[in-house]
């Protein structure tokens, strides 16, 4: 068995108090937060830069400051609830498929906005992963 293949069945298999999946969840709060209030701040500036129209890159700041709020509550919780766990590992796997398609549909992304779309998608799909192992591990 490589070294990473160990590594990788350790990390999954290894069980805890659900620390590793409080930590993916304020990962996912921090990132998502700060790109919100990102979008809320520049949103002209994105908006030119990435495409789409300024109401729209608004829109979604406030959803993902919406969200990355819901995260940090959730990572609080002295215990979290493994249906509510669920529910974010789900949201952000349909997230980055939802995307990851309008990353190709969408017709009024630049190139940069493209590329944008498509990066975060990639980090959404790493915090899901992240996360499916932290409930394994807190099981």
């Amino acid at each position: 068995m490589s070294t990473m293949t160990h590594t990788v069945r350790t990390l999954v298999t290894s069980r805890d108090d659900g620390g590793f999946l409080r930590l993916a969840l304020r990962l996912d709060a921090l990132a998502s937060g700060a790109l919100g209030v990102l979008a809320l701040v520049a949103a002209p500036a994105l908006a030119d830069l990435l495409g789409p129209d300024t109401g729209a890159v608004r829109g979604i700041g406030a959803f993902l400051v919406a969200y990355a709020a819901g995260l940090a509550l959730l990572a609080g919780l002295r215990s979290i609830p493994r249906p509510a766990a669920w529910a974010v590992v789900v949201g952000n796997a349909a997230w980055a498929v939802g995307t990851g398609v309008l990353a190709f549909t969408a017709h009024d992304l630049t190139t940069a906005g493209t590329v944008v779309v498509l990066a975060q998608a990639l980090a959404v799909t790493a915090f899901a992963d992240l996360q499916w192992v932290g409930l394994r591990r807190s099981r």
